[in-house]
């Protein structure tokens, strides 16, 4: 089933038991994000969180950890429920292949539906803000789907960015937005500002399931967020003009905001408490200036809480992290099998590929850090072999131990780019990053006593079914 908004997708969840309405009244902070850190503290199955009743605001709808388990996310694919992980990841891969379709544009989206604009304009009056980390400087939109064009090539559909940024309130009009410079909407950016102009955007919030996964996922620069949304729900991804700017946004989003990043204005942004499990301190960023808000009738406000991992950001950005990475791998280095990029966004990677020759290995970790998202993120690659499953770690950790020879194996690359919130860089956007090969040495490379492998016994795989099966007769 393919979800056109937010409230099908919540209906969804809560009739499969995976939405919890909390009813009693609650604090703005530290509550909300409290109860949504906690969702990532009590094992798999944590369900989204609902709030209608916050102390302070008036008819407040506050949605939180929609994507936040592996269920919730299977959902959001139309799977059933109780998917396991891998078969997620592989179901990823496969509709992945259907890219691109081409989406729907409908009018009559049920955000037109208010509207303030100019003078009028004001966040506080329209969203419950609330601080996520105690640390943090301010209220953030953290979960918003950001659209932006190139400005040297503005009808050219894929060169349209949708992407995730953490955008800080610093105004009743105003957002401070950080554009990392390997990210899109950075280049967009730096092509206006050389040019002396502002650059138009669009802010959408309350987006249905799959745009925001999409909107977090490192694509080729001219590749359409919509039409890949389109392959990873099975139907076309609808979409809707935005009245002020002309941009496509989401037919089915609550709230969309139109104005400008201005040109050459900065202003201190931060700190805020990251995906990385620290706090990112104050930096000098970018500025929006808000001129129009269109919103539904008693809109939905969704924020996501981050931190320390596992938080909902985890879930929503392991799977579009993995199956890109893959792609853009095997387009070059066919023997690679499968890429496990859960940890923290991708700045450590694990894959499993075969081999051509000695030291293959190593290039196909190397390539890894040259992709589009590995250029800012990738920091660590551990390269193991073909029967080496990336995602159990028990398998990992037996092919580090039993295969890696530290002098041999292990290469550090001094002195690369990295996203600046990487809290172990230094100076920040710098970092030396590190390939482990814990794969089988093979000719040319004749290293190591690899020639006896102890393998599972031939009955082995029958007797794993037959024991589930008895497990479960219990």
């Amino acid at each position: 089933m393919a979800y056109d908004d937010l409230r099908s997708f919540l209906n969804t969840l809560q009739k499969e038991g995976q939405l919890l309405r909390i009813n009693d009244e609650v604090l703005p902070e530290p509550d909300l994000a409290a109860a949504a850190n906690a969702a990532g503290r009590i094992g798999e199955g944590a369900p989204a969180l609902y709030f209608d009743n916050v102390t302070g605001f008036h008819d407040a709808r506050i949605a939180m950890n929609v994507h936040g388990s592996w269920r919730n996310h299977a959902l959001a694919l139309g799977l059933p429920v109780d998917t396991p992980v891998k078969d997620q990841v592989e179901e990823f891969a496969r509709r992945w292949d259907a890219f691109p379709v081409t989406p729907e544009r409908r009018e009559d989206a049920p955000w037109r539906e208010n509207t303030v604009e100019g003078t009028d304009v004001d966040l506080f009056q329209i969203l419950p803000l609330f601080r996520l980390n105690d640390g943090d400087g301010g209220f953030y939109l953290d979960k918003s789907a950001v659209v932006s064009r190139d400005p040297e090539d503005p009808d050219h559909f894929g060169k349209q960015n949708v992407g995730i940024y953490r955008l800080e309130v610093i105004g009743r009009n105003r957002l401070a937005i950080q554009p990392v410079p390997m990210h899109d909407v950075a280049v967009h950016l730096r092509k206006a500002e050389s040019r002396g102009e502002d650059l138009p955007i669009a802010i959408t919030l309350g987006n249905d399931p799959v745009i925001t996964m999409v909107a977090g996922m490192p694509m080729g620069y001219d590749q359409s967020e919509y039409e890949m949304a389109g392959a990873l729900r099975d139907a076309p991804a609808p979409i809707a003009t935005a009245p002020l700017t002309g941009f496509d946004v989401p037919w089915g989003s609550e709230v969309v905001i139109e104005g400008v990043i201005e040109s050459r204005r900065r202003q201190i942004e931060g700190p805020f408490g990251e995906f990385t499990g620290h706090y990112s301190g104050g930096r000098r960023m970018p500025v929006i200036r808000i001129d129009r808000i269109s919103y539904r009738s008693d809109p939905i406000f969704e924020s996501l809480y981050l931190g320390m991992p596992w938080t909902e950001l985890d879930y929503l950005v392991g799977p579009n992290t993995c199956v890109p990475l893959l792609k853009q791998l095997r387009a070059e280095f066919p023997e690679v099998q499968a890429v496990n990029a859960m940890y923290t966004h991708g700045l450590a990677v694990i894959i499993s590929t075969k081999k051509r020759y000695g030291g293959f290995a190593k290039a196909v970790g190397m390539r890894a850090m040259t992709t589009p998202h590995g250029l800012g993120y990738v920091t660590q690659v551990i390269v193991v072999d073909e029967d080496v499953d990336p995602f159990n770690l028990p398998q990992v950790m037996w092919a580090m131990s039993a295969k890696v020879n530290p002098t041999d194996d292990v290469v550090i690359i001094p002195n690369l780019s990295v996203m600046e919130l990487a809290p172990a860089a230094s100076p920040a956007g710098i970092t030396s990053k590190m390939i482990i090969d814990a794969t089988t040495p093979v000719a040319p490379d004749n290293r190591g006593n690899f020639e006896t492998p102890a393998k599972d016994l031939p009955e082995t795989k029958q007797w794993v079914g037959r024991l589930q099966s008895l497990i479960a007769a219990r």
